[in-house]
């Protein structure tokens, strides 16, 4: 570092002046072959942004980028150079001429828009200033009815026209109301002449209408209420003295329940007491009393002159409707049927008559008449579908009235009833040939024990009645009185044979 040019030596010693350094050799690292060709300008060109110039022989043409889009280049790129300028300042001049006044405004270098130093505020609604001085422009004069018939301001063949207009449209609303007038005026009369009103129908004797007037009256619904339950049935005046017959199954709830309330409620809506008289589980009738006055009697006829196909009504509650009529046939007689119930009232069977008049839960109690008006039988049960459906499907049945005329004296009598009774269990078969009623036990001492019945004898006729079933046995010793002597068919081990039988009470 110490040494020096002898150049530099003499130089220092002539002029008398300090010695100086001379630069020191730059030392540069030598440019990778492949770099300088990927990234070096290429020859000729001194510039980042000149256009090649010179011989670019001995190197490779360098990789230039794609022409921008006409549309960008056009945007942005630069101007031509013979293109004017965007503006100019205000004392400028082109070419020797005087300044255009009319592009700087007067105070334009006072324009916060072109002061990058004002502040952010909000302005007025970009809307063109009004001259200076200028008033606001306000509503022109209006031209009068005489300026505008008779000024001359509007051309007379155009107010012609318009009155002419103005012409057809009233002609033509006039017209219009005119033929609504006379359309309207037609549909009235002010003097109309109506045919007088006759009767539409007539009720003959024997007629559905006919029946239902003098058999309705004699009909009631009874309500029961046991605590907070409650139940509807219907029930039929049988006696001038206020007895009512009815199912058993409507007044068995409130039969042994402590502060249990029975009312009848007449066709008027005419509500009293009743009072349970006797019941009889077996065939699931009852007769209940209420203390009223001269109420009216339903005629009981007889259900054994019925034939199938015969026309009957059905008279009740059903659903808690008073006074519901329906009509039907009767579609089976001698039907036996072993009734729904709980309790001690599970076991009852009736020999019914099976009618398709609607009967649903509420028409228990109430009559079945025929057509002259006379009750034939108590509505008793339906048949239904099952699986919660409990409405009528034309398989209704009714105890023929016979067998409860007599139930009802017996219990208006005495308050209890007692059966024949032949001390068997049964259950109905069939050899594909013959049904009847096997006996499966025999009661101690009873009638079939003592006139030699045993079990697995086939029970086939009782007395003059074909035997096909358990419940067709039951009621066919029930239409005898204890004590008569019946003749019993069966078949043991294959062989009929016949047997008297003498009933026992129940």
């Amino acid at each position: 570092m110490n040494e020096r040019s002898p150049a530099t030596r003499s130089s220092d010693r002539a002029g008398g002046e300090p010695p100086r350094l001379g630069p020191r050799p730059l030392e540069r690292t030598p440019v990778d072959p492949g770099a300088a060709e990927m990234f070096g300008r290429p020859n000729g060109v001194e510039g980042g942004f000149a256009a090649p110039r010179g011989d670019t022989a001995g190197r490779s043409p360098a990789t230039m980028a794609a022409p921008p889009p006409a549309a960008l280049a056009s945007a942005f790129g630069r101007p031509a150079t013979d293109a004017p300028a965007l503006q100019r300042p205000p004392a400028s001049t082109t070419n020797g001429a005087e300044p255009d006044a009319a592009f700087w405004v007067d105070g334009a270098d006072r324009d916060p828009w072109r002061d990058p130093e004002s502040a952010v505020a909000l302005g007025p609604p970009a809307a063109p200033d009004r001259a200076a001085g200028s008033p606001p422009r306000g509503e022109g004069p209006r031209l009068s009815l005489r300026e505008l018939v008779f000024g001359r301001r509007v051309d007379p063949r155009a107010l012609a026209a318009l009155a002419l207009v103005a012409v057809l449209i009233g002609a033509a609303g006039g017209f219009i109301g005119r033929l609504t007038a006379d359309g309207a005026s037609g549909l009235t009369d002010p003097d109309p002449t109506i045919t007088q009103t006759i009767d539409a129908k007539e009720r003959p004797p024997g007629s559905v209408a006919d029946i239902a007037r003098r058999t309705v009256p004699a009909v009631v619904s009874i309500e029961i209420r046991v605590g907070q339950e409650g139940g509807t049935g219907s029930g039929v005046v049988i006696d001038p003295a206020g007895y009512i017959l009815t199912n058993n199954h409507v007044v068995a709830p409130a039969a042994d329940a402590n502060g249990a309330q029975i009312e009848a409620i007449f066709h008027d809506g005419t509500r009293t007491a009743a009072r349970i008289v006797g019941r009889d589980p077996k065939t699931d009738l009852a007769v209940v009393k209420v203390d009223v006055a001269n109420p009216v009697v339903a005629t009981i006829g007889s259900s054994a002159g019925l034939v199938v196909g015969d026309g009957v009504l059905a008279i009740g509650s059903p659903l808690g409707l008073v006074g519901t009529v329906t009509d039907g046939i009767v579609s089976a007689l001698n039907r036996p049927v072993r009734l729904d119930g709980s309790g001690a009232d599970a076991n009852a069977v009736i020999d019914a008559i099976q009618t398709d008049a609607a009967i649903n839960p509420g028409n228990s109690g109430g009559p079945l008449v025929d057509s002259t008006g006379a009750v034939v039988g108590i509505n008793t049960a339906i048949r239904s579908l099952g699986m919660g459906e409990g409405g009528s499907i034309g398989l209704g049945f009714a105890i023929p009235i016979d067998d409860a005329r007599t139930i009802a004296e017996e219990l208006i009598r005495t308050g209890v009833v007692t059966h024949a009774e032949i001390g068997i269990n049964a259950r109905s078969v069939s050899d594909g040939t013959t049904d009847g009623a096997q006996v499966q036990n025999v009661q101690q001492g009873g009638a079939a024990a003592a006139a030699g019945i045993v079990e697995g004898d086939v029970i086939v006729r009782v007395g003059d009645r074909p035997i096909a079933g358990a419940d067709e046995l039951v009621v066919a010793v029930r239409e005898h009185n204890p004590g008569d002597t019946l003749p019993v068919q069966l078949i043991r081990d294959g062989r009929p044979l016949t047997v008297s039988v003498v009933l026992t009470s129940d």
